[in-house]
């Protein structure tokens, strides 16, 4: 059984054949050209997608067509309501692909979708109840209760950056205070190292920022592995306003694992035994409870496919 799960992302789109079993044939490609209406992105797509199961000589395996769309989404009609990054306004994308195409169609949530691929055949494989959070420009992620993806009411649910940490606090771009996304984003460790390195010229944080040609994510984790002391508090407390977040998320689903993505997932035990060593002292129910474990995922950008590939198995 194959389905083709389809990755759409702001500058491009990607896909592939997926078997049930989370092996994946070769990935296609399409850029997204800016400007260009919806509709046509769309019409190349389906070009694409057709000359590809023609190439592989699929076609009489194919049980349906998965999309990982970013945006607004009313999933039971196969719209896209609207999407920010694409520029897509009540895009009937599913009736377009249904048009050309005899395969059943379902679209989701990006972010959803990469959660479901990773809960299906990653981090998260052979447990019921997975958390995945996406630390990347903002917070991201996704829900699977008891092996199925949890999506809300017109699949508008599952914000999981958008819970509030902080009462009236750092403004997020949501337009609330407070939300897990403007403390554990990519975006909000690098705000943070860049007051720190102001306040601090005497931080290794500069040296570190100048050696990799910029001031990202990595500079404050990479200095305080030297030992710098204004870049660990810089970690710290980005590690502990995640822990809060992740804290709720536990408390609430009591999920087997919480997986993290984004390039901060990159910092690797560093970040992962605070993280765990954390969630061991506040956890409610600890020690006679098991205590959640935080992993990295696996999948990396194949996640998205393989994800949406599975939203048909």
């Amino acid at each position: 059984m194959i389905a083709i799960g389809i990755d759409i992302g702001g500058t491009s789109i990607k896909g592939a054949a997926v078997y049930d079993d989370g092996r994946m044939l070769d990935v296609f490609a399409l850029p997204v050209v800016k400007g260009e209406p919806g509709e046509e992105t769309v019409r190349k797509l389906i070009d694409v997608v057709e000359n590809y199961i023609n190439e592989k000589g699929i076609g009489k395996e194919i049980v349906g067509i998965g999309m990982g769309i970013p945006g607004l989404l009313d999933i039971e009609k196969g719209i896209v309501t609207y999407s920010p990054n694409l520029k897509w306004d009540n895009l009937p994308i599913a009736d377009l692909f249904k048009a050309r195409l005899p395969y059943p169609v379902r679209i989701a949530n990006d972010a959803n979708v990469a959660a479901f691929g990773e809960a299906k055949f990653g981090a998260g494989k052979g447990v019921p109840y997975v958390i995945m959070l996406t630390l990347g420009t903002g917070v991201g992620g996704g829900i699977v209760l008891d092996g199925k993806l949890y999506e809300g009411n017109e699949g508008k649910g599952a914000e999981m950056g958008h819970i509030v940490i902080e009462l009236d606090g750092r403004q997020c771009g949501c337009g609330r205070k407070g939300c897990l996304e403007a403390y554990a984003s990519a975006t909000a460790i690098i705000n943070d190292t860049k007051k720190a390195m102001e306040e601090h010229p005497e931080s290794l944080m500069h040296k570190v920022a100048e050696e990799l040609g910029k001031i990202d994510g990595r500079v404050a984790f990479k200095a305080a592995r030297q030992g710098d002391q204004v870049a660990l508090q810089v970690v710290d407390q980005y590690i502990y306003f995640l822990c809060e977040g992740i804290m709720n998320y536990c408390n609430i689903f009591r999920p087997n694992v919480v997986i993290l993505s984004g390039g901060i997932a990159n910092e690797g035990d560093y970040l992962f035994d605070k993280i765990n060593d954390f969630l061991k002292l506040h956890q409610y129910g600890f020690p006679k409870s098991p205590v959640v474990k935080v992993v990295p995922a696996k999948l990396g950008y194949d996640s998205g496919k393989i994800g949406a590939a599975s939203l048909l198995f």
